[in-house]
């Protein structure tokens, strides 16, 4: 079996993943690295099968965002298996609101620096978390470079992906408020899974991935 590569979603990094049993697989997490002003989410997966050498016949498992990137990895690369945890593979699974977004983009009018500490904004549409999840996942955005997290913005927004290459895996949660259920297609679904049931869920998604992965 090739190497695992794990994808944080947008302003978390490798701890998203702490709760994930992959039975003693080799895992490689990916930290972001800097995007250029022009890069898309396509451009951008790119730069992360040069930085971290996935070649084909790997395993990569994307969360949020980084769902979206593996879309755009397997597009490129014959994955062994492209999976997704609370994320989208096509635009057409992108809540509604994005088209309005796109034509009225708010959040350019966000300073860049004050972007890491929206924390309590994200929390309320993410799901309800335990205090120690509060913690964790604000301690993840204010680690997460202003830049990347505006130009990341803009990214999901202007996605236009309509390609579903080979061998997607797809679970998301009834209750996620960043990527309504019910504009997914081809999807196992979490009952009471929220954006954040990679914490909460964690039993679940670990039997699920198990079955994939083994």
């Amino acid at each position: 079996m090739g190497k695992i590569f794990l994808i944080p979603g947008l302003g978390a990094d490798a701890r998203i993943f702490q709760y994930i049993d992959l039975q003693g697989h080799e895992a490689i997490p990916i930290s972001w690295v800097e995007p250029e002003k022009q890069d898309t989410l396509s451009t951008y997966a790119q730069k992360l099968i040069d930085h971290y050498q996935i070649t084909s016949g790997s395993i990569v498992i994307g969360n949020s965002l980084g769902g979206m990137l593996t879309m755009e990895i397997a597009k490129r690369v014959k994955l062994d298996k492209a999976i997704l945890i609370s994320s989208i593979k096509t635009k057409s699974e992108a809540p509604k609101s994005h088209i309005w977004y796109r034509y009225l983009p708010i959040y350019r009018l966000i300073p860049a620096s004050l972007l890491p500490h929206t924390g309590i904004i994200v929390r309320t549409v993410m799901g309800k978390m335990s205090k120690h999840h509060q913690e964790l996942f604000v301690s993840m955005l204010k680690g997460t470079s202003p830049k990347f997290i505006k130009w990341a913005l803009g990214a999901i927004l202007h996605w236009d992906n309509q390609t579903i290459p080979p061998n997607v895996y797809h679970i998301t949660g009834d209750k996620d408020k960043i990527f309504p259920y019910q504009r997914i297609k081809n999807a196992t679904i979490i009952k009471g899974g929220t954006h954040i049931m990679i914490y909460t869920k964690a039993k679940e998604i670990n039997n699920w991935l198990n079955g994939i992965i083994n």
